[in-house]
């Protein structure tokens, strides 16, 4: 960081003396280079720097050893924030309103006294452990010197008791977060002890939404889907985070399945397969909620980070009381006034370019946070730690807004159940060829039966298939034999399976296919005769397979050049729009 000499202006002799009057230091010097270096040395005195940093008022104090905690800086933007703006002012208006008499905020508390000042500082070598956006950004700092005398005297390891603000400036500066914790570019690592929000009020939890495992249903469903080159359907969990969890957990590419991931984690116990999903979450920096937030777009080619950002967040859930229900209103609100800044590390709030998708409208600037960064802590919780197993949620009434939850993050207990039930239900199958397979049937025999046949709606926790000669015929495409569906079905079936089924599938597997059943566009005539004249016409082109004496098929979308051709041979015909025949 700048020291001193490299802060205190050069040309500005008021400023200096505004400076040195506070301290109670005396100019010699009426040059302003040679009183800013003279103001330098006595600023370093450690006996009088402890002096004035202890008569500062208690919440300059405070903002201070923030500052000093933080190693002596952080984005200006962040600190102006918590702790006040600086009025922007010429020294003629300076000399006129004196703010280092009447200071509007902390911040001007602590600038006149000469104890922070303002640069633009490359801010590559905050952290070691994290990135940061390159190029300058404006910071808040210490002096390097000043820094160094007050870590010489012990101030920077004291530790303020008592927080409550006695200055009497604007509101929003007085809320002041004076614990002294050690932050990187903004971005605060919480205490063990530190617990936000408060327990649910009884309306917040009077519906009850506990977590399940069913996420295991709806990766089978979209890995089956995948590997058939089909669209997955959707589920319980939104596709979009589906398949970037999958991606992550290393069982899918953007365009192909990995088999032998996929088969251990279907063949897996269901506690093992779901923790494995968590593990994959959690230490994945390609999963980014934030841009998965629903109702907003995202343009640019700004960047955040979602492994950071998704770490702290747990920690601020961690110290929360097991199997308590928890006000997430009340969590959001504390988090916002605590660490605002979670997931932006300058603090910046204008170059991320986020608008809402109903209008188009561009949330820009901290008094949009409810909007983007408290809808990302809303959809961490109500979101992927609920579809997981890790938290449970409830509303005011059915099909509310979640106002409540309660974290298992510690025990990794599933909704408050100590257990996941065991994959040991049955399928039963029918003589026409459908196929129920409850959820509880083996994933891995669901995921091979599904690639056998079509899919029907899910209904009741039950999985609806069809084989037909189209999804056979695509199994076969993929090196399928019917012969594998045909033990799978009798090892997991309820009961034989119907000999009909079992004759139709082998027959098929033999022959193909042996029937067919299509949709026609027909053309009935009263008389033979009549249907000859058509076939010498120029329309006999458009004529197909004889069905009858008086019946022939014609090609769909000729309907009106067969008319017109009969109206030409002096016959009206009638068109039977509801089954489209002539």
């Amino acid at each position: 960081m700048p020291s001193l000499a490299q802060t205190l202006p050069t040309n500005d002799l008021g400023f200096l003396r505004i400076v040195a009057s506070l301290w109670g230091i005396e100019l010699t010097s009426s040059d302003p280079a040679e009183a800013a270096i003279e103001l330098a040395e006595g600023l370093c005195d450690a006996e009088l720097l402890e002096e004035i940093v202890s008569t500062l008022p208690k919440e300059a104090r405070s903002a201070l050893m923030v500052l000093a905690e933080q190693n002596g800086r952080m984005p200006w933007v962040a600190f102006a924030r918590r702790f006040g703006e600086l009025r922007e002012m010429g020294p003629g208006k300076r000399d006129r309103e004196q703010p280092h008499h009447l200071p509007a905020s902390v911040t001007e508390v602590l600038w006149y006294r000469g104890l922070v000042s303002r640069a633009f500082l490359n801010p590559d070598k905050i952290s070691q452990d994290k990135p940061v956006e390159k190029g300058p950004q404006e910071f808040a700092f210490i002096p390097e010197d000043l820094y160094m005398a007050m870590d010489f005297a012990g101030i920077i390891h004291e530790t303020v008791l008592d927080n409550e603000p006695d200055f009497t400036g604007n509101q929003e500066t007085q809320e002041i977060d004076i614990i002294a914790e050690k932050k990187v570019g903004g971005m605060g690592s919480s205490s063990e002890n530190d617990v936000l929000g408060r327990p649910a009020s009884p309306a917040e939890k009077a519906v009850v939404i506990i977590a399940n495992d069913h996420i295991l249903d709806d990766v089978c469903s979209f890995l089956a889907a995948y590997r058939m080159g089909l669209e997955p359907p959707s589920g319980g969990v939104p596709l979009a985070f589906l398949q970037k969890l999958l991606v992550a957990a290393g069982l899918i590419s953007p365009s192909s399945v990995n088999p032998e991931a996929v088969k251990s984690q279907l063949e897996a116990s269901r506690g093992k397969a779901l923790e494995f999903l968590r593990n994959a979450w959690q230490s994945s920096g390609e999963i980014n909620e934030l841009r998965l937030l629903p109702g907003l777009v995202f343009e640019g080619g700004w960047s955040n980070q979602p492994l950071v950002t998704r770490e702290f967040i747990m920690n601020l859930l961690e110290p929360l009381p097991d199997n308590q229900w928890w006000s997430l209103p009340a969590f959001v609100r504390d988090v916002k006034a605590k660490y605002p800044d979670f997931q932006r590390p300058a603090g910046d709030y204008d170059s991320w370019f986020i608008k809402r998708e109903a209008d188009g409208v561009f949330l820009r600037g901290f008094s949009n946070w409810e909007e983007v960064d408290g809808a990302l802590i809303r959809y961490l919780i109500s979101g992927p730690l609920h579809w997981l197993g890790l938290v449970d949620l409830a509303a005011p009434v059915e099909d509310a807004v979640v106002t409540s939850f309660r974290a298992h993050i510690e025990t990794n207990r599933l909704g408050g159940q100590a257990n996941i039930h065991s994959e040991t239900g049955k399928l039963t199958v029918s003589s026409q060829g459908k196929i129920v397979v409850p959820r509880l049937v083996p994933r891995a025999t669901r995921y091979q039966i599904a690639r056998f046949c079509e899919w029907d709606e899910p209904k009741n926790h039950e999985y609806h298939y069809r084989a037909t000669a189209r999804s056979l015929r695509r199994a076969k495409e993929q090196k399928l034999k019917v012969d594998q569906l045909i033990a799978v079905l009798r090892k997991h079936s309820s009961a034989p399976l119907p000999p009909s089924f079992v004759k139709a599938l082998q027959r098929w597997e033999q022959n193909g296919s042996e029937a067919r059943v299509e949709s026609l566009v027909v053309l009935k005539v009263s008389r033979p005769e009549v249907l000859n004249e058509l076939r010498a016409s120029k329309a006999g082109r458009f004529l197909g397979e004889i069905i009858g004496p008086t019946t022939v098929a014609i090609q769909a979308g000729s309907q009106a050049k067969v008319i017109a051709s009969l109206a030409e041979l002096g016959i009206i015909a009638e068109l039977q729009e509801s089954q489209d025949n002539l």
